[in-house]
């Protein structure tokens, strides 16, 4: 194995032991974000980015070539296979082969895991934020609560205070506010009552002119009906005396 791919194959390993490390279920991600915001991350943060990029840019021409030399072996293999040459030979392109195999799983491993890495160290950087954020939310309930306790109570001793030293006059106001609400309910039933006493003035006005209208349709039926007959019977004797 070659510089290169040896350096590939550390990378690998060193990917597959920093997601176990950060998988494991007892170190919570506000652990991680503390570890996270260590000067010494907090300087390679800054350039976390660039070496990303650079990184995946590394990988992706690695796999390029490896694909590529998998390609190529992989014709050279059919063309030997079929040429029926010497074991030696066909050996040493199957050695090749393997080992350009070899270099394409480490250089795509190596590739997704990076990316995978990046996500999940995204991932918990959000789950540790909101997770502040739930417990800074969850003290300022408590104390929220803790303070409409303290008023509620206070208000409760204003209460029985109050009760106690001016029941006479509280009770007098009381009495004021009930006989006032009462003249305000008379005031209001009887503007309803005049409300409704003008709406059944106009309902009778009404049924009164549809009466007179109906007596009036009722004598122009009765003239019409006299002069129908008027006219049949004259209709009647003019057929009559045509007849004689």
């Amino acid at each position: 194995m070659t510089i290169q791919w040896t350096a590939v194959a550390t990378f690998l390993y060193g990917e597959i032991g920093v997601i176990l490390v950060l998988c494991l279920p007892f170190i919570s991600p506000l652990r991680w974000q503390k570890i996270f915001m260590i000067p010494l991350w907090s300087r390679m943060a800054v350039f976390w980015n660039k070496m990303f990029l650079t990184i995946i840019v590394l990988l992706i021409v690695l796999f390029l070539d490896a694909y590529r030399e998998v390609r190529k072996y992989s014709a050279v293999h059919v063309n030997e296979k079929a040429a029926n040459v010497n074991a030696n030979t066909f050996d040493h392109i199957q050695m090749k082969l393997f080992r350009a195999q070899r270099n394409l799983y480490i250089s795509g491993f190596s590739l997704f895991l990076w990316l995978v890495l990046r996500r999940t160290v995204t991932l918990l950087t959000q789950l540790a934020k909101r997770m502040t954020s739930h417990a800074a939310l969850e003290m300022q309930v408590n104390d929220a609560t803790e303070a409409a306790k303290k008023y509620m109570a206070e208000n409760e001793k204003l209460r029985e205070t109050l009760s106690e030293k001016g029941s006479g006059k509280m009770r007098e106001s009381a009495e004021e506010a009930t006989d006032e609400k009462l003249k305000k309910e008379v005031e209001r039933l009887k503007a309803e009552l005049q409300k409704m006493s003008n709406a059944l003035q106009k309902a009778n006005d009404e049924v009164t002119a549809v009466k007179k209208q109906s007596e009036g349709l009722k004598r122009e039926y009765d003239h019409l009906m006299k002069e129908n007959e008027r006219l049949q019977d004259g209709l009647n004797e003019a057929e009559d005396k045509k007849e004689l």
